[in-house]
């Protein structure tokens, strides 16, 4: 059995984090399937999915890592081809990635206690994100 559902979500730019945990648990819920696995993907070249635990102290680490990783006010080539100021924003989105997969046991995903899933926006600009679910299992 396969379900499909896109979770919307607005973002405000700039290495934005948002936990979407509670929104993927909600999609398995609606799939019905009770062991499988779910997998989630952003359609966008400049945001990433992953986990991380989700309070304040790791965010903040998280973002200032992502700062030396590839800087804001770097020298992108991509910026001089397309004069957009996001080259920094593909670069991050590429380090972390665009999807992830999670398995689900007994209608829950296996995520660990303190780990949050989580959308991460580098654009240098607020955007409309789409994160797709597609749940696979019996």
């Amino acid at each position: 059995m396969i379900y499909s559902e896109y979770i919307n979500c607005e973002t405000k730019g700039y290495t934005d984090i948002l936990d979407i945990t509670d929104d993927i648990k909600r999609v398995v819920a609606r799939s019905g399937i009770t062991n499988g696995i779910a997998t989630l993907g952003v359609t966008s070249s400049t945001s990433a999915i992953t986990t991380l635990e989700f309070e304040p102290g790791l965010v903040e680490d998280f973002r200032k890592s992502l700062e030396v990783i590839a800087p804001v006010k770097g020298v992108y080539a991509h910026d001089e081809k397309w004069h957009d100021g996001n080259g920094f924003s593909h670069i991050r989105s590429s380090l972390i990635g665009t999807s992830k997969t999670i398995p689900i046991v007994s209608k829950s995903l296996m995520t660990g206690t303190w780990q949050q899933i989580i959308l991460v926006d580098f654009d240098n600009r607020p955007r409309s994100r789409k994160v797709f679910v597609q749940v696979f299992g019996e």
